[in-house]
């Protein structure tokens, strides 16, 4: 099984704004999902790994960021794909896993 860890911090401490028109500092969930997420994500839905998505390192999440990250990934590929493939770590703010897991269960309703 393969396993792939991303880390948040790498894209930026700062993460902002939900869109990618948002402005180019933005640091978007759009752009972090687009440039980051989507394309580690793609390497494991073939086999049985698994995503591992580190939050640790930030200033903190807005939910509109979360949302766009997660809830669009979501989206994209169904919830029970992504809840079957998606493991998220956060030692500093662990109930942003469960606002995630929301975010990730919604997507399919809208």
């Amino acid at each position: 099984m393969d396993t792939i860890t991303i880390f948040v911090k790498d894209f930026s401490i700062v993460p902002g704004s939900r869109e990618l028109d948002e402005g180019k500092r933005a640091h978007s969930g759009e752009e972090f999902r687009n440039i980051f997420l989507e394309p580690e994500f793609k390497k494991i839905l073939d086999n049985n790994g698994k995503l591992i998505v580190n939050l640790d390192g930030t200033i903190g999440y807005g939910t509109s960021w979360l949302e766009e990250v997660f809830g669009g990934l979501a989206r994209i590929y169904g919830s029970e794909i992504v809840k079957n493939k998606l493991q998220i770590i956060s030692e500093e703010e662990p109930y942003l896993i469960d606002d995630i897991n929301e975010y990730i269960n919604d997507a399919e309703e809208l």
